[in-house]
């Protein structure tokens, strides 16, 4: 999911015909092929295809063979402009698609969306959009309404930051080696050293990525550097060799056939970039071999029939076709509210990107394509200078835009309101669920905007371990001075419930000690996942949690007792038994808390405040109890056969009886799809209290 820049174009500073470097008419068929794959699979299969692994070896290839060649016959690199002609090459296209993005944004997606939008935006106006989503652990296995419209151009950023490091690195070797005779001798060689050094760590980093944190790996680009590097090897080996005609048929049929059936046997969102991508990095590059040091008319038939002119033209449109498939996938499946295109809505998305990416090619790429110095002869420079204010106005208005939006939510973040300050009698919250307080008409606390910002203490003081942080973090709240200790352990599932464990906790003389991590119930399985991606730290982490419990002697484990079902309902999985099980060998009495209604439907979680912001009500934008949770608590038949476990059920204080609403006693619930506001977990405190007294016995 990422594109090389215009191959041809890249090219054209190049003597045509130095060894190796012939234009190779079948590689822009390649890439032509890849994108093919990549909308596909995206709109009909939600899988990853490879593509983007397919394109980041032609943008290793291509690129670098570029800055060697100019090296090469020049002595040295103009890195400035280089990186102005690299920046005009790539950004027109890319700001004509963040403009149309952020006003269809503007029309389509709820406002409380445009936030995340916006930040998403300029991380990908400036190239850093994959550190982004890696910062989130955004799952690409599959688009449904809830994801970006921008989360696909991770890849360019990955991309333009390696355009960087190799004009960088070979403008230096260049400036290096013209003190010395024989610079256009020596360059491919030590470029090559470097090239398969840091190819060969960015590799071993890649495995052992895909073996720790997939997630963040996936878009990590030194664990996708050494795809790139590959091709930019290639690029040095290629001249070198000349394999007879057998084996370059072997190469060129086995090269397509494993682009072609990448996607179909790996699915690569849950092992990209590690060991699993050398298929479509292997492909890529038999295909290079294949062609190489040949004359078009004799290299093998799928080579040929890469070269074919529809190929060769669909490689042209890839990177503009790349660039709007996306968006307009996501913003159909968010106005039908469907989790996956059909058929005919398929064709008409991979129509309407056809034909601007058409436009695109044709009315910005082309008539820009060219560095100021030398306009392109049947482009009027008027018409050029005319496109080049276009672009940069909207450059600006977009930028302009996403900053003032982002001032706007931190405007309101500021200024919400404690929930502290709340009245109780204006703001029972769950008071009005379980004691029947009278909640009078009062606006909504917090609002849509503010909600992002209700997120309970640990997270605000660093307390809880992310998605990349193996350690295991811990701090204490409530009386710190209290013989008593309360352990709060797990997930965020478990951290929400902070705010109300912390009022009790003042009342009631006892501290909490949190031992947390993002996305991480405590569990001995051994192979444990989240988001569908394999999670070892999690599994690692929860094993020195509960030696740790085993150390610290809480008087009480606080955790998750169940979990929700993608098919409707909730449960209790034998992991969860495995983990009390562990516990009880350590004479630790637990107290397993019932999870909180996962807002979802169609098998697709939904925020609250998105529901809201587009006109839905407290109830129409909650769930039908029969289908969040089951009728009885999943939890307290297997918490029987273990006497030092208690499950507590406070679903009464969130749901009413045939629905869970996402704001009760004119308090939000839910500041996004299934985490309590702040507010809300404080307003559960007493009824929490009613739940903890007999076990506990404190109070």
């Amino acid at each position: 999911m990422r594109l090389s820049t215009r191959v041809r174009e890249e090219n054209q500073d190049a003597p045509r015909r130095t060894a190796g470097a012939e234009y190779r008419l079948d590689l822009d068929g390649l890439r032509g092929l890849a994108v093919a794959l990549v909308v596909m699979f995206h709109i009909w299969m939600g899988r990853v295809s490879g593509g983007v692994d397919v394109f980041l070896v032609l943008s290793g290839f291509f690129f670098t063979g570029m800055l060697i060649r100019r090296a090469e016959s020049t002595g040295s690199v103009d890195v400035v402009a280089m990186v102005r002609r690299t920046l005009a090459r790539l950004l027109p296209a890319m700001v004509a698609v963040l403009a149309a993005v952020v006003v269809a944004a503007f029309y389509i997606s709820p406002y409380t969306r445009w936030s995340d939008i916006a930040t998403q935006t300029m991380a990908s106006m400036f190239y850093y959009q994959n550190w982004q989503l890696a910062r989130s652990w955004s799952n690409y296995l599959a688009a449904d309404p809830s994801v970006s419209p921008l989360q696909h151009l991770w890849s360019m950023s990955v991309q333009g930051q390696y355009y960087l490091l190799a004009i960088t690195v070979v403008a230096g070797a260049a400036w290096a080696l013209s003190r010395r005779a024989g610079t256009a001798r020596l360059l491919r060689p030590v470029l090559l050293t470097v090239i398969i050094s840091v190819g060969v760590a960015s590799f071993a980093y890649a495995v052992h990525g895909a073996a720790t944190h997939q997630g963040w790996n996936y878009y990590d680009s030194f664990a996708r550097l050494w795809e790139l590097l590959a091709g930019a090897a290639c690029v040095i080996v290629a001249p070198m060799i000349s394999p007879p005609r057998p084996v370059r048929w072997l190469l060129a049929i086995a090269g397509v056939a494993g682009v072609l059936a990448c996607g179909m046997v790996l699915d690569g969102a849950d092992l990209f970039p590690g060991p699993a991508a050398l298929l479509p990095v292997g492909a890529t590059i038999a295909v290079i071999a294949s062609g190489a040091n040949t004359e078009p008319a004799s290299r093998p038939l799928p080579n040929r029939l890469l070269g074919t002119p529809p190929a060769v033209r669909l490689g042209e449109l890839a990177y503009a076709l790349y660039l709007w498939h996306w968006p307009l996938l996501i913003f159909l499946l968010v106005e039908t509210g469907r989790p996956r295109a059909g058929f005919t809505d398929g064709v008409l998305i991979i129509s309407a990107s056809l034909v601007l990416a058409w436009m695109t090619h044709r009315w910005i790429e082309q008539p820009l394509r060219s560095g100021t110095r030398t306009p392109t002869p049947a482009v009027p420079t008027r018409y050029r200078r005319a496109a080049w204010s276009m672009i940069a106005v909207a450059g600006v208005s977009v930028i302009g835009v996403t900053s003032a939006w982002h001032f706007v939510i931190r405007t309101q973040s500021t200024s919400a309101v404690s929930a502290f300050a709340l009245d109780p009698a204006i703001y029972p919250g769950a008071e009005a669920l379980v004691s029947g307080a009278s909640a009078p008409l009062a606006k909504m606390r917090p609002t849509v905007l503010e909600a992002p910002s209700e997120l309970p203490p640990p997270t605000l003081d660093g307390c809880i371990a992310d998605w990349n942080t193996r350690d295991v973090v811990t701090c204490t709240y409530g009386d710190t001075t209290a013989e008593r200790t309360l352990a709060v352990v797990g997930s965020s599932h478990a951290e929400h419930w902070l705010p109300a464990l912390q009022i009790l906790a003042a009342e009631n003389d006892f501290r909490i000690v949190v031992y947390l991590k993002m996305g991480c119930p405590l569990t001995v399985a051994a192979d444990p996942m989240y988001k569908g991606q394999p999670n070892p730290d999690c599994r690692d982490w929860s094993r020195e949690v509960i030696d740790r419990l085993g150390a610290d002697r809480p008087d009480w484990v606080f955790t998750t007792g169940t979990r929700p079902v993608d098919d409707g309902g909730d449960e209790t999985p034998q992991d969860y038994l495995d983990v009390w099980s562990q516990l009880s060998a350590r004479n630790l009495n637990v107290i397993a808390v019932r999870d909180t209604p996962w807002l979802r439907r169609n098998g697709i979680r939904y925020s609250g405040i998105d529901c809201l912001s587009k006109g839905g009500d407290r109830l129409s934008c909650g769930m039908k109890r029969d289908h969040a949770l089951n009728p009885v608590d999943p939890a307290l038949e297997p918490a029987a056969a273990y006497p030092n476990v208690f499950p507590i059920d406070l679903t009464d204080a969130v749901c009413e009886p045939d629905i869970c609403p996402v704001v009760e006693g004119n308090i939000l619930i839910y500041h996004d799809e299934h985490h309590f506001t702040a507010s809300y977990s404080r307003s559960l405190a007493p009824a929490l209290g009613r739940e903890l007294q007999p076990i506990l016995g404190w109070w």
